[in-house]
């Protein structure tokens, strides 16, 4: 039995077709990416975290980062919680709230549900946060609420 019905899967394939040029363009982009993604093996965390975010968020996915403009940003670094002093290591904004946390380890780090819990706990203190990113350079984990 299919998760989605055939009309329905089908209706949001086709909204993609519009769309096509700029999927392809992107893929390409992280496939320049992957290509790198040896050179990064030994870098710790805090070393990479900026480096991984415009390669992988500004660049391939087109978010606009503060650390590049001051106006209309939609992704931030060390985003602290409104509910205590810890902070995530990343953030994607959506009309200036907080609507994804980003959480990054080291290419050591092999088992990224080992991070859920510290992640799960970023996203827990922002009201409007419904999504997580957990990765190690080389994967990338998404996760809804």
């Amino acid at each position: 039995m299919s998760l989605f019905q055939k009309s329905v899967l089908n209706k949001y394939l086709k909204a993609q077709d519009d769309h096509k040029d700029k999927v392809l363009a992107a893929f390409e982009k992280l496939k320049l990416y992957q290509k790198q993604a040896s050179d990064i093996k030994g870098f710790n965390e805090e070393k990479f975290q900026d480096g991984f975010i415009r390669e992988i968020f500004v660049n391939v996915f087109e978010y606009k980062y503060e650390a590049i403009t001051k106006d209309n940003y939609n992704l931030v670094r060390e985003k602290k919680n409104v509910s205590d002093s810890k902070k995530a290591d990343g953030a994607i904004l959506k009309d200036g709230e907080v609507f994804c946390v980003i959480e990054l380890k080291d290419t050591t780090t092999k088992d990224l549900t080992k991070v859920e819990t510290q992640a799960f706990g970023y996203q827990s203190g922002h009201t409007n946060c419904n999504y997580v990113i957990i990765s190690n350079f080389e994967k990338l984990n998404f996760y809804i609420k």
